[in-house]
């Protein structure tokens, strides 16, 4: 669907300032979690509205951009700008489509789109403690519905929770994220295999196997097929290999502590 820009202003933005906004918006919003379509949606409502081109090559680890005017092709730039640490942020997505909405509207200068981008930026998360009682309680919902009864659901829910600690532990003393998930996911293991070495609940396997779900790169795995679909190929296949990867630690850190419990029958 084609979307209606209305014209520029009399502002005038040289292509340089706007290249440094445009990569600070690209690379922000492809490390919380935005598809390529997304992000070059929203930067050409932004170009469009101080009458530049952009075009862009958008990469799992970085973005490089070339910004031209339309009044004169010399007056161009082009800039690469590497992404921070890959963390899903749903509500700086949210804050980024609404500004670039006002922007191309003429409700917002040059200026205070820097800002309102700045702002945007400094957006914390929900605090660790929240999100991991929330990851503890789905797991807990998704184990009732595998089957698990009260206590397996109970198990699940610990064993998340904990796990999900863990890891915010392990990325906040900066390790590589594929060890965080290994380790998670053993520690998750730990604890709801206990269940099955024990027999607390009706159906400890059900905690077992959903306990870890709270690891899958649902995020990555979607934005790989969005990016198939529209024909971003490279950043697909990049998407994909980061997703698979974190499967793979998964599996590992499953395997290391099914291992150690003994678990045959699983």
């Amino acid at each position: 669907m084609t979307e209606n820009i209305p014209s520029s202003t009399n502002e005038y933005v040289h292509a340089t300032e706007f290249a440094d906004l445009a990569l600070d918006i690209a690379t922000t919003m492809l490390a919380s979690g935005a598809h390529c379509g997304r992000i070059t949606r929203n930067l050409d409502r932004l170009a469009k509205r101080w009458e530049l081109n952009v075009q862009m090559q958008l990469t799992f680890i970085g973005v490089a951009m070339t910004v031209t005017s339309e009044h004169d092709p010399y007056h161009t730039v082009t800039r690469y700008r590497s992404t921070p640490p890959h963390s899903v942020h749903l509500e700086l997505l949210t804050e980024f489509s609404s500004l670039t909405w006002k922007a191309a509207d003429g409700d917002l200068n040059f200026e205070q789109v820097k800002k309102e981008t700045e702002r945007i930026k400094k957006i914390k998360h929900y605090s660790y403690w929240s999100v991991a009682l929330a990851v503890g309680f789905s797991c807990a919902c998704l184990c009732v519905l595998a089957g698990g009864g009260l206590i397996d659901a109970i198990v699940a829910c610990m064993g998340a929770f904990i796990g999900s600690i863990v890891r915010v532990f392990i990325m906040h003393h900066k390790f590589n994220p594929m060890i965080s998930f290994v380790i998670a996911s053993f520690v998750t293991t730990m604890v709801s295999g206990a269940n099955m070495v024990f027999h607390w609940g009706p159906a400890p396997e059900a905690a077992l196997a959903t306990a870890v779900l709270y690891l899958v790169p649902g995020v990555p795995l979607i934005n790989s097929l969005i990016d198939l679909i529209e024909g971003h190929l490279s950043s697909a296949w990049n998407r994909a290999l980061f997703g698979a990867s974190i499967l793979l630690c998964i599996a590992v850190g499953m395997t290391l502590s099914i291992s150690l419990l003994g678990l045959n029958n699983f």
